[in-house]
């Protein structure tokens, strides 16, 4: 039983705490534009992005609906949904491409995987992240019918700079 016990929580101590730091400095080895002046890359200035989902006249639009990026730089989107209802900001792909440093909503701050937030009828949220993986991902609402109303959006995350 102990040696069990030993071994799963070796396994558990790779897994969650070992394996994201060897990932980590293995990213900052790999993409140049990572290394921040100030070699610390979650104090790097913020590119703030601000993003409507929707609007008071109730369309169902991204605005703006189309994204660039590029990886390795920290970026904060400031997400409000000024329309009569709630929407989602759903773009899985991208966040799996991306390291979520956090997410501000209200008195509340979220880390860890980002994949869908969602923003009630007037309200905010803040998510700062760095683009890690290139390409370009979907970005949607996911209500039901939102989507075919036309709620959606690219997002592309350009290759690092080299400096």
């Amino acid at each position: 039983m102990i040696k069990q016990f030993v071994f799963s929580s070796h396994k558990l101590f790779t897994r969650w705490l070992l394996l994201p730091l060897v990932l980590w400095f293995g990213l900052l080895g790999s993409v140049p534009a990572l290394a921040a002046p100030t070699g610390d890359l979650a104090r790097q200035p913020a590119i703030e992005v601000a993003v409507s989902l929707g609007n008071t006249a109730n369309e169902l639009k991204f605005i703006p609906n189309n994204f660039e990026f590029e990886a390795g730089r920290r970026y904060k989107l400031v997400l409000t949904n000024p329309s009569p209802q709630k929407h989602y900001f759903t773009a899985k792909d991208f966040a799996d491409a991306s390291w979520s440093q956090k997410v501000d909503a209200g008195n509340v701050e979220i880390k860890g995987a980002i994949h869908e937030l969602e923003l009630r009828s007037n309200t905010k949220a803040e998510w700062v992240f760095v683009p890690v993986r290139s390409g370009t991902y979907q970005l949607r609402c996911t209500i039901p019918g939102h989507t075919e109303a036309g709620m959606i959006g690219t997002i592309t995350i350009k290759p690092a700079a080299e400096v």
